[in-house]
């Protein structure tokens, strides 16, 4: 935004919120793939805390898509890309199970300090003025992902 105040700069800010997708790697410590991994490899769905938090996950051809559309904008400010579809970590691991047919004990550890309560984009800007909202339900998505994650395993 400096650049853009002081010297006239043409820039796009955008705000990205828990994308998911086919490519992210098994157990980078985010909780999708965190659940995917230890789903296929028949471990405990790791929990951080009771569940009750929530998040809000786009995929990644959404966030693609609302990424190209807001560089095609005349838009200098900040524009949250994100799904705000908001669900639960307990909510999360019961649609892997559903989507992996696998039916694992969820296990409960410390959450971490700085771990927020909440996470849900509020996605009017993009809707208004890019005219884009995430397409992919949050279950076919993390289908999508587990097929690539079974085709990678497979070699």
């Amino acid at each position: 935004m400096a650049f853009h105040r002081e010297f006239g700069l043409d820039t796009r800010i955008v705000r990205i919120f828990n994308t998911y997708g086919p490519r992210l790697a098994p157990g980078d410590g985010r909780v999708v793939s965190n659940f995917l991994s230890q789903a296929m490899r028949g471990q405990p769905l790791t929990v951080y805390g009771d569940g009750r938090q929530t998040r809000s996950f786009c995929y990644v051809d959404d966030e693609i898509r609302g990424i190209l559309a807001l560089l095609d904008a005349d838009y200098a400010e900040p524009v949250n890309i994100g799904n705000p579809n908001e669900i639960t970590v307990l909510e999360l691991a019961e649609l892997v199970h559903a989507v992996t047919g696998t039916d694992l004990p969820v296990v409960h550890e410390d959450i971490p300090v700085d771990d927020p309560r909440q996470r849900r984009p509020d996605i009017s800007l993009a809707r208004e003025l890019l005219g884009w909202e995430p397409e992919v339900d949050l279950r076919d998505g993390l289908a999508r992902a587990h097929s690539a994650y079974l085709a990678a395993a497979r070699g």
